[in-house]
This record gives structure tokens, sequence and C-alpha cells, in this order.
């Protein structure tokens, strides 16, 4: 866990790595809380018995659920301190190279890509967030994600 306590430990961090997080088990739970909050009931995510002769060999998580544990893994990566809130603004780039298995492990490394400092007070930062299978080649997403930050 990095801790930043300002906006000059924040720019004096640009271009290096966030994190690892720590890892994460994507259980069938979780995908069904996910299929029932999103309405997205596809078979490959919610029929263990249909998924297991597809094309997976298992369930897989939703790619939306994926990204959206990057707010967790995000807690896990670092800290702004000296910092009165944060909030996610958006995203410029998502991509899925792998599925995600059921009982899958997750962790998600970040990149400080950039900083701009905006209007009163605010300043956006980008991120590049690679999201890991434990044992797998491909992560499972890449997210260049933007967050808004109010300094104190």
């Amino acid at each position: 866990m990095q801790v930043f306590h300002s906006l000059d430990e924040l720019k004096a961090h640009v271009g290096q790595e966030l994190g690892p997080s720590g890892w994460l088990t994507v259980e069938q739970g979780r995908i069904d809380e996910f299929a029932g909050a999103s309405e997205d009931r596809q078979w490959i995510h919610v029929d263990p018995v249909r998924a297991a002769k597809g094309p997976f060999g298992a369930t897989i998580a939703h790619g939306y659920l994926t990204l959206s544990l990057l707010a967790h893994f995000s807690w896990d990566q670092f800290e702004l301190s000296g910092a009165a809130m944060a909030v996610n603004y958006g995203l410029n780039k998502v991509r899925f190279p792998a599925p995600v298995p059921v009982g899958s492990r997750l962790r998600a490394i970040g990149k400080l890509d950039g900083i701009r400092e905006l209007a009163d007070g605010w300043t956006e930062l980008t991120i590049t967030q690679t999201v890991e299978i434990e044992g797998a080649v491909k992560p499972a997403c890449v997210a260049e994600t933007l967050t808004r930050v109010l300094w104190s």
C-alpha cells in the first residue's frame, strides 16, 4: 500500500507502478449476485452445468464484474491521505483479453500515467489498471481509468 500525502508526492510517482493489490477469489455467488444486479444472466455466467460443456469449461465472470472490482483493488494499491475525496470520472479504454473462470484469483497492478490539474482544487489522475489472473498468461482486464481528486 502506497500512501501519498500531497499532490507533489503523487506527481513524483508519475510513470511508476501502484500496487499490486491483494488477491481476490471470484466465486460463483459473486457472479450470480452481479448477474442479478446487472440483469445479465447469460448461461456462461450463471449455469454451471451448461457452462461446463461450453467453450470455457466452467462459468466465467462478467467482464463488467471484473471491471467493477477495480474500485476494490484501488483501495489496496494506494491511499491519498492528503485528499478530501476522490471519485471515479470515467474510462478512456477497456479491454478484456482473457475470461475469468469461476474460482479464479485476481489482483490488479496500476500504473500512474498522468496527472492533470483542474480548477477549484481538483486533479485528474489517469491510471492504467491491469487485472491479472493467477497463473494465466493474459490479463483479465486492462483499463485506463480517470479519477478526480479534491485536495484538502
